[in-house]
């Protein structure tokens, strides 16, 4: 397992280098100080499995980094690692694509458990993001309004993988919990998108988180 760390400072490395280290013990550590090296690195080992960057650098931003990692391996998770606890900054980058967002004070624990939900192919959305109004065009008011109304089309299945996926399951999860195929929930989610009027999982979640959707049984 190779993952590239990128953050100009040199004793976070050190510091997410020992943790990395109970992810696997076949964990091979990439690190670069900016996003130039960063992006010579991904193209240098095309087997890297993920990407940890710092949102804030000099000379070039994490999102501008997030939107060229991406640009140059579209399939590669990069997960944003910050020292900010922004709710709207959260929700930006991932919107922008990124597979995470990380905060410097979160434990070992904290920080290995979203790099396995990530590397099994799921997005770590973080409380404080899910608790951040949605951004919307218009009236507030009106358009969760609006988008109650449309729920109220959903059916209890897709109720249920709404429910999972706010919780952070990733779809090979939710087919487990279910008894349901991947292509299954796949389209289920492709009608939620389009019934909530969202693009993509976060702001899914923060739907559901507004409306108050649960599965059926759910407390």
């Amino acid at each position: 397992m190779r993952i590239l760390v990128c953050d100009d400072h040199a004793i976070f490395r050190a510091g997410l280098r020992a943790v990395l280290g109970e992810l696997s013990a076949e964990a091979e550590l990439l690190e670069a100080p900016d996003v130039a090296q960063a992006l010579a690195l991904v193209k240098s080992h095309i087997d890297t499995e993920l990407v940890l960057l710092d949102l804030h650098m000099p000379g070039t931003d994490g999102r501008t980094g997030l939107r060229q990692l991406r640009a140059a391996q579209p399939a590669l998770p990069v997960v944003i690692v910050s020292a900010t606890d922004d709710p709207a900054e959260m929700r930006r980058v991932l919107d922008e694509g990124a597979s995470g967002f990380i905060s410097k004070s979160s434990s070992s624990a904290e920080l290995l458990a979203a790099l396995r939900l990530v590397l099994a192919g799921g997005v770590y959305v973080p409380r404080a993001a899910l608790a951040a109004p949605a951004p919307a065009a218009g009236s507030g008011a009106a358009r969760r309004e609006q988008r109650r109304e449309r729920a109220g089309t959903l059916s209890a299945r897709q109720i249920e993988v709404l429910s999972l996926m706010a919780r952070g399951l990733t779809n090979r999860e939710i087919c487990g919990v279910l008894d349901i195929r991947e292509g299954t929930v796949k389209t289920h989610i492709a009608a939620i998108f389009e019934t909530l009027e969202v693009t993509n999982r976060t702001e899914a979640a923060v739907a559901a988180r507004e409306l108050g959707i649960k599965a059926p049984g759910e407390e």
